[in-house]
């Protein structure tokens, strides 16, 4: 892998592509993305439910995604950073992703992208409006629900994921919930950047609500949106954050 000589003056930001749930023409669209946006001197941050199911028992993996993560690590070579951060449908990731040079956070975490301090968490479990959301977050995360996930024939647990990852697309589809979502989302991001002057982002995802909220002094709470809902992205640069939309014609 190249080494980077300059830290990133530009970053990247997507959420929730759920490639595998999606048609097949999403995952197309993400790799062409993939192909034609990070460039030189960029970083990529994945911010959460990039697949709609990711899991590693040692050396096996979800084939359907290998060449989504053959991309990722392609750009890695290429010199640009890779971050991937674990979101309610793929939070399991491990040697398989690190051993092809991708940075992967299972847990919120604190970045530095573009020379600014940012709060980085794809957003569940932070501000769920039902009590199934919360008790589904909390069963996933624990370490015993992975112990005994890992314990599985990978092939009784992809089938056990297909269901679940259906039964989780389900519980998105209120809007009306999801509108409360992300309204308690701008408030628990305003509040955190409220109390830690030392941060200039917060970014979460998980709502496929877009938001682009600037506090004084350049503050910013950033949700990228949904790359499944039309190539929603995000970017991130020192002086300014956009909201953009990849056009592929």
């Amino acid at each position: 892998m190249p080494a980077a000589t300059d830290a990133p003056t530009r970053v990247i930001v997507v959420a929730d592509a759920h490639l595998g749930q999606v048609p097949a023409a999403v995952a197309d669209r993400f790799h062409r993305f993939l192909d034609q946006v990070p460039r030189p001197g960029d970083a990529l941050l994945v911010n959460g439910d990039l697949f709609d199911f990711w899991f590693e028992w040692g050396d096996v993996v979800p084939e359907k995604h290998r060449a989504t993560v053959e991309k990722l690590s392609l750009l890695v070579r290429r010199g640009i950073p890779v971050t991937l951060m674990g979101g309610n449908h793929d939070r399991w990731g491990g040697p398989f992703l690190s051993n092809r040079g991708i940075t992967f956070h299972a847990q919120p975490a604190e970045l530095t992208l573009a020379g600014r301090r940012a709060w980085v968490a794809h957003g569940d479990g932070l501000t769920e409006q039902h009590w199934t959301g919360a008790l589904t977050h909390h069963l996933l995360k624990h370490k015993a629900t992975i112990a005994v996930f890992r314990a599985l024939p990978p092939g009784l647990g992809f089938r056990i994921a297909d269901w679940l990852s259906g039964t989780l697309a389900d519980s998105t589809k209120d809007r009306a919930v999801l509108d409360r979502a992300a309204a308690a989302q701008r408030a628990y991001a305003t509040a955190l950047l409220a109390g830690r002057p030392d941060l200039s982002l917060v970014i979460l995802a998980h709502t496929h609500r877009p938001a682009l909220e600037r506090l004084s002094g350049g503050r910013t709470y950033l949700n990228p949106g949904a790359w499944l809902d039309g190539g929603r992205y995000a970017v991130i640069e020192r002086e300014r954050v956009e909201l953009k939309t990849f056009e592929t014609g």
